[in-house]
């Protein structure tokens, strides 16, 4: 089965990207500079993402957003327009289908933003749950984002406007004559904007981004290093249909009043998502086993790597509920106990993301 690919693959080629296969697409992992160069070059300017891959759902009428509350976690009936939030869509244990974040784009107009594996699954679950006809409108749509300390800076020049608002809030642009999207949302711990365009549009954006010499390209390699150390779970990994909100700590973003799908189990907790520090650069794996200090089974890694920014290994463990708590673990990698400590989320703390603008 061919991989499907986005609107800047044959860019990608050009420039020499490793590419690999990610949630059935031919995605870019790294660029000639490296998965380093790449992360550092995000924390200090402003790396540029090809997320074309996701998926975006429009829910409309009347009652769409008591409908919306009806089969995520989030209150869409709350959230004021040109708000954003954070959440999830449940089995009916409570368990992480996904996670997702809806926009309220108009009083009775929103969108929904998914992880690209779960697309298909996600939109019919929440038309089946909410009687909405919804429109997938993913294959039309164009996902950029733009992430670094700088990232205002650069698309104040190369798109004049103003870029100044809240963390987890939207505004309409344009990008030639083209309606564009601008989320002030990312998955990096950094400052930046999620850009929304036509499809037909992407590599003009793509390239005007890439004009200025602040920012550079940067795959999903540098991602996933990014939004580890900044405490951010990946699905799949770090949760899923076997891990709850509570488990995963956002119990916070079980906001929506409404009897959704899942509710009443979406509290429960028997294992606590948790971050450790490794010392060194060597890195645990997804899978790895953690064991407390006597040898006991207490956890598994679900995300590991080296943290460039923090300057050592770094990992997110699902560990049991009646084992968390302790001030050092051991992780079993090959034939190696790695000792890790316990330590408080996000493992890099010095992030932009949610600096006031002014």
């Amino acid at each position: 089965m061919s991989l499907l690919t986005t609107p800047l693959h044959a860019w990608h080629l050009a420039n020499g990207a490793k590419m690999a296969e990610f949630a059935g697409w031919d995605m870019p992992i790294q660029y000639p500079a490296g998965i380093i160069a790449e992360h550092m070059h995000t924390r200090s300017l402003v790396g540029l993402f090809d997320i074309c891959h996701m998926g975006e759902f429009i829910f409309e009428g009347e009652n769409s957003g008591a409908a919306l509350s009806r089969a995520l976690t989030i209150n869409c009936e709350a959230l004021s327009v040109g708000r954003c939030r954070y959440g999830f869509l449940l089995n009916e244990a409570g368990g992480i289908i996904d996670d997702l974040i809806v926009y309220r784009l108009a009083e009775t107009r929103y969108m929904v933003v998914v992880n690209a594996a779960c697309r298909h699954g996600d939109f019919a679950a929440i038309c089946a749950r909410t009687g909405l006809a919804g429109q997938d409108c993913s294959d039309e749509t164009a996902k950029i984002d733009i992430q670094g300390p700088e990232a205002v800076a650069v698309l104040e020049k190369i798109l004049p406007g103003n870029w100044r608002i809240p963390y987890f809030s939207h505004t309409a642009k344009q990008f030639n004559g083209q309606p564009m999207l601008a989320s002030r949302t990312g998955y990096t711990g950094e400052l930046g904007f999620e850009l929304y365009v036509p499809a037909q549009y992407a590599l003009a954006l793509w390239e005007l981004c890439l004009s200025d010499e602040r920012v550079k390209a940067a795959g999903l390699g540098a991602r996933d290093t990014l939004r580890l150390e900044a405490g951010l779970p990946l699905n799949g990994h770090d949760i899923g249909e076997d891990t709850t909100p509570a488990e995963a700590g956002y119990t916070g973003m079980l906001t929506s009043q409404a009897q959704y799908t899942g509710k009443a189990g979406a509290t429960r907790v028997t294992k606590v998502l948790t971050g450790l520090a490794l010392e060194g650069r060597r890195s645990a794996r997804h899978g790895d086993l953690v064991l407390t200090a006597g040898g006991e089974k207490a956890g598994v890694v679900t995300s590991g790597s080296y943290g460039p920014s923090v300057g050592h290994a770094i990992a997110l463990a699902s560990i049991d509920a009646d084992k968390k708590g302790a001030e050092t673990y051991f992780i079993q990698a090959a034939k190696s106990n790695l000792p890790a400590k316990t330590v408080s989320l996000p493992f890099y703390s010095k992030g932009t993301a949610r600096v006031t603008l002014v």
